[in-house]
């Protein structure tokens, strides 16, 4: 029987198991610029040879490799951690060889125990393997190093068998030998694997969320873009860096919902802002109450010198009396008797919305618009959207968009409001969004919060998905908030603030608004529908607890990384702790939280003392951020008591440690 020749030489050493890769390399890991990415890959061999292999990477657009080596952990498992310190697309990949010098000097110290009396071709073998090196190194033009190997070569044969080991397996020669091995048979990952570089505010941000048209507080006059800067200069003072715009643009006259989303609308109600297009324009203008283009732009600029990036909501909705209806009905899903379809999510209409059909028959063109409107506004300075119902549109369509957007703009941002089913909420994270909407808005219990914290920071969701914690939005009033007291606002907030890295809240919140549509998760009189009156200084305001918790956050290095979240055992199941710390166990901070927003708590806390770098029965002191007071502790178990009305969280720094 005939066989087919082999014709590629075969790989020398099997590469399997890299982590972190994410459905085989088909999507990218996430990191910023500076946080290490530690990769970790199976390297086995047939045989008992020595392994040497390298971690490679660089920027995509380039053609040349960095290295750093790989070293063994445990059972064939090998890793190397780097950082990549630019924004972009970049690749890493695995190189493994047989090393020769390793597997030389290896065989022949086992040797030596055993009977063996003539080690002349032993130390012939040597001695080409140092002098191939010392030819390597030469044509490399590294003259030292190639002097020193041609040295080591010459003077093996006459080196007696029993000093080999101390002469040459030095930690001096195993270096340099490193730099020159013998990499002719070694075995290449065949596919780059893709990581992607965000800017920095993708991992790390807080964000405040308010109507600009309610600006003022005023229920009967409709602010401008000019009049938000008093309200952003209070974000910024609270400790918020990002400020996210519910649409801005011409809101729709037809069908225009009224106050509580009622299907109509008394004369001088504004509309919903989500109800997109009318006679001013469409995705590419603003809401001629709200001023225009340059007034916007104007806002950008002042906001960031005030160190906030203003957020645009992207929301692709269409009101029937948008540009678009008449230009291109095509584009928009139609009924049997030639009309269009409204949104839907039953049990709720959005009559004033009509749904783009992203499959039509001219779907390039439309969406081709898309990614104009997109870069329309990035052109006036935008760097950040929030993309309004993601999962209502082809994933297909939001992985080509945000790769054309970072062709030219990589470091901009897009957070993800989908509240939806788990699976395409990941995907959306896969393909490109850099950041997340969560349910940490319903998780209430010690075991809830704990278990999907951990899903979300210690899984492999860690390197694509990145949460963004938001305790309420215009949208959700959840049960826990309704008429609910300052402390619940407080505890979600702190919750919120440490568990992730990114978190956000919708404006009165730090009033502790809490009135709620009756039996739906929604707030009466929404803001959505109506403008709203408020005085942002009220009595009874949380402001200066939420200016506390943002100081905090930025203050501590342990609060800017996400996956490093630990939970610890507490015997109270109303008390929640966990710690977080940075690389190098500097800071080290401890989140302590009473669940029950009525009654005092107590408990003892079982601290993972080794693991937090403390010695088995340690003293130490831990300051409390938060309250300005120092405890001192020792040992694993300490006591805890947190009484809701003054104090329902503990946020510690390890401050001094003591043998």
């Amino acid at each position: 029987m005939a066989r087919n020749p082999v014709t590629v030489r075969p790989d020398t050493v099997v590469i399997s198991n890299i982590a972190p890769l994410i459905e085989g390399g088909r999507y990218a890991v996430k990191r910023v610029p500076g946080e290490s990415l530690c990769i970790e890959v199976d390297l086995i061999k047939d045989g008992h040879d020595q392994l040497a292999a390298v971690l490679k990477w660089r920027k995509a657009s380039s053609r040349v490799w960095q290295e750093a080596p790989l070293r063994p952990v445990d059972n064939d498992r090998w890793s190397a951690t780097i950082v990549l310190d630019e924004i972009g697309e970049w690749r890493f990949t695995i190189e493994a060889w047989c090393d020769l010098y390793l597997t030389w000097i290896h065989d022949f110290e086992r040797r030596l125990t055993g009977d063996q009396e003539d080690f002349s071709v032993d130390l012939e073998e040597g001695r080409r393997i140092f002098s191939a090196a010392s030819n390597r190194a030469s044509l490399k033009k590294a003259r030292s190093d190639a002097q020193m190997l041609a040295s080591l070569a010459e003077d093996l044969p006459g080196t007696p068998p029993r000093e080999v080991p101390a002469k040459y397996g030095t930690a001096v020669v195993h270096a340099l030998m490193a730099r020159w091995p013998d990499r002719s048979f070694a075995t290449e990952w065949k596919t780059p694997c893709p990581v992607w570089v965000d800017h920095p505010r993708a991992r790390f941000s807080s964000w405040y969320e308010f109507f600009p048209r309610s600006a003022e507080g005023s229920a009967t006059k409709h602010s401008t873009f000019r009049d938000c800067l008093p309200r952003i200069e209070d974000a910024a003072a609270m400790g918020f860096d990002v400020v996210y715009f519910p649409p801005i643009h011409p809101i729709g006259l037809a069908h225009r919902k009224g106050k509580n989303n009622a299907t109509t609308c008394l004369p001088g109600e504004p509309g919903s802002p989500w109800a997109i297009g009318g006679p001013a324009g469409g995705h590419c203008s603003v809401e001629p109450a709200l001023g225009t283009l340059k007034d916007f732009e104007w806002l950008v600029n002042q906001a960031r010198k005030r160190g906030v990036e203003i957020a645009l909501d992207f929301a692709i909705n269409c009101s029937p009396d948008h540009p678009y209806v008449k230009e291109h009905p095509d584009w928009f899903h139609q009924r049997p008797d030639g009309t269009i379809k409204y949104a839907e999510n039953p049990p709720k209409k959005y009559q004033d919305i009509y749904p783009l059909n992203f499959h039509c028959e001219d779907w390039k063109s439309l969406w081709n618009e898309m990614l104009r409107v997109v870069r329309f506004w990035i052109s006036r300075g935008v760097r950040i959207f929030r993309v309004d119902n993601p999962h209502t549109k082809p994933v297909s369509f939001w992985e080509w968009l945000i790769g054309e957007i970072r062709k030219t703009d990589p470091d901009i941002i897009f957070l993800a409001e989908a509240f939806t089913r788990p699976k395409m909420m990941r995907m959306l994270g896969k393909i490109g969004y850099n950041q997340s909407y969560t349910y940490f808005t319903w998780r209430e219990t010690r075991e809830e919060l704990q278990e999907y914290a951990t899903e979300l920071t210690q899984g492999e969701m860690r390197e694509y998905y990145r949460a963004n914690f938001w305790p309420n939005t215009p949208d959700i009033l959840p049960h826990h908030l309704q008429n609910a007291p300052r402390s619940m606002f407080k505890l979600r907030a702190a919750l919120a603030a440490t568990l992730s890295t990114s978190w956000g809240i919708y404006s009165g919140y730090e009033l502790c608004e809490n009135a709620p549509l009756p039996g739906r998760e929604e707030y009466l009189d929404s803001e959505k529908y109506q403008l709203k009156a408020r005085d942002w200084n009220r009595p009874g305001n949380i402001k200066q607890f939420i200016s506390r918790l943002n100081a905090i956050r930025r203050e501590n290095a342990a609060l800017h990384e996400y996956s490093n979240l630990a939970f610890i055992p507490a015997g109270n199941d109303r008390i929640l702790a966990y710690y977080k710390w940075n690389d190098d166990r500097s800071n080290l901070i401890i989140v302590v939280a009473n669940l029950d927003v009525h009654l005092r708590q107590e408990s003892f806390i079982h601290l993972p003392l080794a693991e937090m770098g403390l010695g088995t029965g340690a003293a130490f002191t831990v300051e409390d951020l938060m309250w300005e007071e120092v405890y001192h502790w020792k040992g694993a178990d300490n006591f805890v008591s947190l009484d809701p009305r003054n104090k329902p969280v503990h946020i510690l720094r390890l401050v001094r440690r003591k043998a």
